[in-house]
């Protein structure tokens, strides 16, 4: 099968992240992957939900939007609905999910990370890029907060990213743009840490059942994106902190390119 990108099975799409994309957040990335592109902040709030209140304990939550004009017919704000879709609660604590497997939370006391994700334009892996951009958000407002004195360290225990990979023409692919998810007789999202263990699976026959030779190769070629994803984040992150101990302060956002070749 010929992929309308021209890339191969097991590449992912171009990856580009801007940290430190809006000022005023604690941190944030922008994320493209391909023609998709999030905008990831998060937020710190000194406030626990009711029930973690009085434990020491902190939170990791997220929200997730799409822009109106993110995709090719409008998408409503859910605002103007008057609620949140069953899809939107779903990516939510999927990002919640992710993160939280992620982090300290006792190390990071009785305060609140919000992530939000907004997703400026859709072609696909939309909350894998949320997730993979997030992570990067997340990490830049806890070092803040180490740098502050407010944390004695990052309270980060291994890095997290995810990718989409399914079955199109019956062929494994990794990493599915629109035209390809729709056309998907499987899609899976799949979420890893860096140290190779899964935080979560979703997966679905559209079509066609699977078998689990099929299942195991789609594995296989996530754990491949999403080590080159990770393999990002850690250059990023590095390239951030380089740059902070060198002017001793904030510094204008820095464009940093990868994952352009095939996954490894």
């Amino acid at each position: 099968m010929d992929r309308s990108s021209g890339r191969a099975f097991d590449e992912l799409r171009p990856v580009k992240v801007i940290p430190g994309y809006i000022k005023s957040a604690a941190g944030s990335v922008l994320i493209e992957t391909g023609d998709t592109r999030v905008i990831c902040t998060a937020m710190v709030d000194d406030k626990v939900p009711p029930f973690l209140k009085g434990t020491g304990t902190g939170w990791v939550t997220a929200e997730y939007s799409l822009l109106p004009g993110s995709t090719p017919t409008r998408t409503p704000r859910e605002a103007s609905r008057g609620k949140v879709t069953g899809r939107t609660s779903e990516i939510q604590r999927l990002i919640g999910r992710a993160l939280r497997a992620v982090v300290d939370l006792e190390a990071l006391g009785e305060r609140t990370i919000w992530l939000d994700c907004d997703v400026i334009q859709a072609d696909g892996g939309t909350r894998t890029a949320a997730i993979t951009g997030a992570f990067v958000a997340l990490y830049l407002a806890l070092r803040e907060l180490r740098n502050q004195g407010v944390l004695s360290r990052v309270p980060i225990t291994d890095y997290v990213a995810a990718t989409s990979v399914g079955i199109v023409h019956g062929i494994p692919v990794l990493d599915l743009e629109y035209g390809e998810d729709s056309q998907a007789e499987v899609d899976m999202n799949v979420v890893m840490t860096g140290s190779g263990k899964f935080v979560e699976i979703q997966g679905t026959a559209e079509r066609n059942p699977f078998s689990q030779g099929e299942l195991d190769e789609l594995l296989r070629l996530a754990r491949k994106g999403i080590q080159d994803l990770i393999a990002r984040q850690k250059e990023i992150l590095e390239d951030t902190e380089d740059a902070t101990q060198a002017g001793g302060g904030n510094q204008e956002p820095k464009e940093i390119e990868g994952a352009t070749g095939p996954a490894g």
